[in-house]
């Protein structure tokens, strides 16, 4: 059958005459309907079945339609729906935000509990306010961190922020974003350089692995003088784990390898396996800053600590847990380097980096790279683009895929590198 089948081409049109038309790239022979999924493998809606190498922007790091986790969530969903956030909290919340200090680094004892990455981004944003008095923040080329007007406040990618520059107050100070290869003395050095430059700055958001990016690893070491830097600046220090989190480089979160503990770390996506929670955790000076509720919160909403998400965050953790992902990805991540890096045989392979089950292979430009997504699909493997201009080809699959899949999606790569070479 031709992929697209023709009921994901049927339903193509319908969205295109529905859905407002910059949400869904929409073409002849992209994109693909789901309409199941379970473990590594998503069937669409003409029933061709694919290996999804994206875990669905990284979300499903237990497995699409985790048996554990989706028994959790419908025995939540019998006894309690919904919760009244910051009036009338639940016991499960409790529950979570007990088990989320337990697993992050030490010292990031206290969350605001939202629903979307970019959510915890601006709970962040507005904590390093408080907390400073400043009202600058810095980040870097090519992060990613939410599309909402709080979270583009600290846009690395240009594209994204352009359009509604006028409503923002300030263009994030935008460091440069080293490579694996780079100094990691001079680099952070050259950071220092820049927010010595301003005094307003309130906070540096920072991933520890750029993933929208395009899959960059920074020089060991950058993290730690980062670091040190926001201390000497008194400017507050937001790791944004939302997609790094919950073991997908091979730790239960990155920073974790350069041993240091932000004052926040936002977290999200496969925190809840594809029920929407995330949250901003921080240390209890900083998270402090928020005055004593008197009955009116400064910034809630109304789904925070939504029970259905606490429930799958619950049950995430413990598969995680249960089925040691934090080891197995760090082994495994090193037989899928070797692989990939195999690849940088084909003369248009710019570069292969990653670490545990987040990868990139990066091509001449976004065209190419599209050519060999789209080349993969057909052959029942589904890829990401990544990188300011799309030209990576992301790898980012279920934690818990099996071996054999994994190499089998490996050579449909390579088949679709040759084919567009």
């Amino acid at each position: 059958m031709k992929i697209p089948g023709p009921q994901s081409l049927a339903l193509g049109a319908r969205l295109r005459a529905r859905e407002q038309r910059n949400v869904t790239f929409l073409a002849e022979d992209f994109p693909i309907f789901w309409n199941s999924a379970r473990g590594a493998i998503v069937t669409d809606v003409d029933g061709n079945e694919y290996v999804d190498c994206t875990a669905a922007f990284g979300v499903a790091g237990v497995g699409h339609a985790n048996r554990r986790v989706a028994l959790a969530v419908a025995d939540q969903a019998q006894r309690l729906l919904h919760g009244m956030g910051d009036v009338h909290p639940t016991e499960i919340r409790v529950r979570l935000l007990d088990r989320l200090a337990a697993i992050l680094p030490n010292g990031l004892t206290k969350a605001f509990l939202t629903t979307s990455g970019s959510e915890a981004i601006e709970a962040a944003l507005k904590t390093a306010m408080l907390v400073t008095g400043k009202s600058r923040f810095a980040a870097y080329r090519g992060g990613y961190h939410g599309l909402s007007f709080g979270a583009l406040a600290v846009a690395g990618i240009e594209r994204f922020r352009t359009p509604f520059q006028d409503v923002l107050r300030h263009e994030p100070v935008l460091l440069e974003y080293p490579s694996s290869t780079a100094d990691a003395v001079a680099a952070s050095s050259a950071a220092r350089d820049v927010l010595m430059r301003y005094g307003d700055i309130a906070a540096l958001v920072v991933e520890p692995i750029q993933g929208r990016g395009g899959c960059i690893v920074p020089p060991r070491g950058y993290l730690q003088h980062i670091r040190a830097i926001c201390d000497e600046l008194n400017v507050v220090l937001v790791a944004d784990e939302i997609l790094t989190g919950f073991a997908r480089t091979g730790a239960w979160f990155a920073v974790e390898y350069e041993r240091i503990v932000p004052d926040i770390i936002c977290i999200g996506k496969a925190m809840g396996s594809g029920v929407p929670i995330s949250a901003a955790v921080g240390r209890n000076g900083i998270m402090d800053a928020w005055p004593v509720s008197t009955g009116e919160a400064l910034h809630t909403s109304t789904f925070l600590g939504n029970p259905l998400g606490c429930a799958a965050a619950l049950a995430t953790i413990d598969e995680m847990e249960r089925l040691g992902l934090p080891g197995r990805v760090a082994t495994l991540g090193e037989s899928v380097g070797a692989r990939l890096d195999a690849l940088r045989s084909s003369p248009i392979v710019r570069d292969v980096r990653g670490r545990g089950m987040l990868w990139g292979v990066e091509l001449p430009d976004g065209a190419t790279a599209f050519a060999a997504i789209k080349h993969a699909l057909a052959h029942g493997v589904i890829f990401s683009q990544s990188g300011g201009e799309g030209s990576v080809i992301a790898l980012s699959p279920p934690l818990v895929i099996d071996e054999e899949l994994l190499r089998h999606a490996i050579d449909i790569l390579k088949s679709a590198i040759g084919a567009v070479a």
